[in-house]
């Protein structure tokens, strides 16, 4: 996880846009809620992450592919921050007969790390 690209718009825009691969979007979202892999223990270092996470989540979920991860992290979204991809990046959401449930997905990564941005930041570069 040592490679992420930088947490800023343009790297939304490529997690919606399908230009970052899912194992990489993955990895964005468990490095922003806290989870860090430990190369000589061989396993998950969670003291960074929400105990409400690590209790459902001792290792990192797969939000591409798990329907209930992809819940909690929307479930997680502050009620304030559940449009910013519409309201700072103008996106209008896919088309009809262009998305299947791994482009939702994807979109809600991309709105809960934006989330996580306004959150840490106070804005979204």
């Amino acid at each position: 996880m040592s490679n992420l690209p930088p947490l800023n718009k343009e790297t939304i825009w490529d997690i919606i846009n399908d230009k970052i691969d899912d194992t990489t979007v993955n990895q964005l979202v468990w490095y922003h809620l806290g989870y860090r892999y430990d190369a000589n223990t061989e396993k998950w270092d969670t003291s960074q992450v929400a105990p409400e996470w690590v209790a459902e989540y001792p290792e990192p979920g797969n939000f591409i592919e798990s329907r209930p991860a992809t819940m909690k992290l929307t479930r997680s979204i502050p009620q304030e921050n559940k449009q910013l991809l519409k309201q700072k990046l103008g996106f209008k959401g896919y088309k009809i007969g262009e998305f299947g449930p791994r482009q939702t997905r994807r979109a809600t990564m991309a709105g809960w790390l934006l989330s996580y941005m306004m959150i840490t930041t106070g804005k979204i570069e």
